[in-house]
């Protein structure tokens, strides 16, 4: 993990917008309608091509493929693992219980509502073994044309894993989650051996809190979550911790969110994860305050923070004043060497989500880019 050492480096969470016509192949191919296999993948590069050339373009330092390869940064795991033949999931989120207009909308993203869960049927094991290389391949290809500080691909946790795809097989939740992460290891090394560092999303260790494990006692729950950080470290065990990242949040959706976990109450249990740096929601109105946390938590040593000073639901471009701001109080908190710059969630979670416009995107990677160089000369004069 590349660290700042003359200025705040700047980075985002993953996914971001996809061009219109992979967007409809790939919903055609959700949908179990024909597609040619070649011409998604020649498409796909392209995509990746053109999204890190934006990044590049938009002054954006450790950079990624824009996850455009997948139909979102968790199921995807469907169409590279075997085992995953059920019935669908369903899912209950609580801070939309008392709003149903609200859940009708937010379930009626075009992006959310197309998503594929089928339930672990049967046991679980690498099915696509090219899929992972192909990214990387992909990935390096294209930075190969542009200039760049670093590179990061993401890849679906344990955790979230078993929270979007019910287990109908194992005979425990541990069992379940080991088996995972002995299949997600393919992908994880593919990644790490080529350079690459890896980002691992973890929404299940706080939106799973809401969701998977919202009848559970915050104590009950907090022995679920350590179990989703063991099965992480077990898959990760060969890999060093300087290639590793982390990515926590509540749910990249426009909700109320007021039943949340605190990060208070998680970060703990984060800070057992091997992965060094830890990016996480810290712009949108129910996590902006949180920051204060580190005036009593310290950072371990080693450690780096990857604060969301962008929303990631919002078309407000921020200011660069307003994320100048908020990288400084991390960097007064836990040393300006310490911190990267990130956004809250991504901008494409699911192919076609389009709760920011593509264009606003850009432009707040632009103003992301910004206000890094503003906080940059108030702490390297």
């Amino acid at each position: 993990m590349k660290r700042s050492t003359e200025r705040f480096l700047t980075t985002h969470t993953g996914s971001l917008p996809r061009p219109e016509d992979l967007i409809r192949t790939m919903y055609a191919k959700e949908e179990g309608v024909p597609v040619n296999r070649e011409a998604l993948a020649a498409r796909v590069r392209t995509a990746v091509a053109e999204v890190v050339r934006k990044q590049a373009d938009a002054g954006i330092d450790l950079i990624n493929d824009g996850e455009m390869s997948k139909p979102s940064y968790a199921t995807y795991v469907k169409d590279r693992l075997n085992g995953f033949g059920g019935t669908g999931n369903t899912f209950v989120y609580q801070d939309l219980v008392a709003f149903p207009n609200l859940a009708k909308r937010v379930f009626g993203d075009p992006g959310r509502s197309r998503r594929k869960t089928p339930a672990c049927n049967a046991p679980i094991s690498v099915g696509d073994a090219q899929a992972a290389p192909a990214d990387v391949d992909n990935l390096k290809t294209a930075l190969a044309q542009v200039k760049a500080a670093g590179a990061f691909m993401s890849a679906a946790s344990p955790g979230v894993v078993s929270l979007f795809f019910r287990n109908d097989y194992y005979p425990s939740e541990e069992a379940y989650l080991l088996a995972i992460a002995e299949a997600m290891r393919h992908e994880y090394e593919t990644v790490t051996n080529a350079g690459i560092v890896l980002q691992i999303d973890c929404p299940d260790l706080a939106m799973g809190r809401h969701i998977q494990y919202a009848d559970l006692s915050l104590e009950e729950f907090r022995k679920h979550a350590r179990m989703h950080v063991e099965a992480l470290n077990h898959a990760v065990a060969n890999i060093a911790p300087e290639l590793l990242r982390m990515h926590v949040c509540w749910g990249n959706y426009e909700g109320p969110h007021h039943c949340d976990v605190p990060l208070a109450d998680i970060i703990d249990i984060v800070f057992l994860a091997r992965p060094n740096a830890i990016s996480f929601e810290a712009a949108n109105p129910r996590h902006a305050h949180e920051w204060t946390l580190f005036e009593r938590v310290k950072l371990p040593e080693g450690k780096v923070l990857i604060p969301g000073v962008l929303e990631s639901k919002s078309n407000f471009i921020e200011h660069p004043e307003l994320i100048a701001q908020r990288i400084a109080r991390y960097a007064k908190l836990v040393g300006r060497e310490n911190v990267i710059a990130g956004s809250d969630c991504g901008y494409g979670t699911w192919v076609g989500q389009a709760a920011v416009d593509a264009d606003v995107v850009w432009a707040k990677l632009g103003a992301l880019a910004e206000g890094a160089r503003l906080a940059s000369r108030q702490f390297w004069k």
